[in-house]
């Protein structure tokens, strides 16, 4: 008992002392100093993109106003080597046929490779290894994608430069990232989703397709169209491929095609001002199919994501 009653006030004594030793006021400054440095970090991306767009859209303006741009002229054209007659539909076909051909070459492929990693394969080294370099692949350069499939498709088995091939580059591109989000998707469904279903004498193919899938499908979808927004502005791989200049619209995956991004990329070239206003007309179309598709992923996500 007189233990406690004699050292209280050495305790009081010490926290007063404590207190007094700290500048309140400084310390208070450091807050607000640390708080602004991260609003700064935080606000860096928005204005830098604020600034692109709003560069594009001056040489868009420019561009339609002092060199007589027409904007249905952009979009019902194909390309020409005359600035006066170029359009933009024949890359913006091609890039539709690129997505669409690269999502099925992507999608099954990554879906299944994440369902086998995370429902059936054993918890060994190699499967961390595995799982391990698919994070990795996810943050290769695109480029070496472009040299691999130039390499093995293009050149290897004679393809040639035609929309399959850049399909294939790209489907290699995004499959990691399918895979890893696929991953994230399916770790996030409960254990005890699973053990409910095992209860009812489920088979654990019944399971994923009928418990397991349906809850994670928000994710999956969600990470796949994420992973084809990035797909459709690539550049590299479809340089690599040989997409460079082609001025009629693509029929089929076997022909020979100039994607949106090489077609801007080959504008943006020419020495000419109105090729380069061109160009600037061409980010707008590209910048706004990204940001559907980014938008249509936030809207799958919110819509149909589910508590489990």
């Amino acid at each position: 008992m007189s233990t406690d009653t004699d050292t209280e006030p050495t305790s009081t004594a010490a926290d007063e002392s404590l207190f007094t030793d700290v500048d309140l006021g400084w310390e208070h400054r450091k807050n607000r100093i640390f708080l602004a440095v991260i609003f700064a970090a935080s606000m860096f991306g928005v204005v830098m993109l604020a600034l692109l767009l709003l560069d594009v859209l001056t040489d868009l303006y420019v561009g339609v106003t002092e060199y007589n741009i027409s904007l249905l002229e952009f979009f019902t054209r194909d390309g020409s080597r005359r600035e006066e007659l170029s359009g933009f539909r024949g890359a913006i076909v091609a890039s539709i046929m690129l997505m669409i051909v690269t999502a099925i070459l992507s999608f099954f492929v990554g879906v299944g490779s994440a369902i086998y990693l995370e429902e059936y394969a054993p918890d060994t080294r190699i499967t961390r290894l595995i799982e391990a370099n698919l994070a990795n692949l996810a943050g290769v350069p695109s480029i070496v994608y472009g040299l691999l499939a130039l390499a093995a498709f293009v050149n290897g088995i004679g393809m040639g430069p035609i929309l399959l091939a850049g399909a294939i580059a790209l489907a290699l591109l995004v499959m990691p990232i399918i895979i890893v989000s696929t991953q994230e998707a399916l770790r996030a469904v409960p254990d005890g989703v699973r053990n409910g279903s095992y209860a009812t004498g489920a088979t654990e193919w019944q399971t994923i397709r009928r418990v397991v899938l349906p809850a994670a499908m928000p994710g999956i979808m969600t990470g796949t169209i994420l992973a084809l927004a990035r797909a459709i502005g690539e550049t590299a791989p479809l340089i690599m491929v040989g997409a460079i200049f082609v001025n009629r619209m693509p029929f089929g995956p076997f022909d020979r095609f100039s994607a949106m991004p090489t077609q801007i990329y080959n504008w943006a070239n020419e020495p000419s001002m109105h090729f380069i206003h061109l160009a600037a007309v061409g980010i707008v179309v590209l910048l706004t199919f990204m940001f559907v598709m980014n938008g249509i992923a936030i809207y799958l996500r919110n819509e149909y994501e589910t508590e489990i």
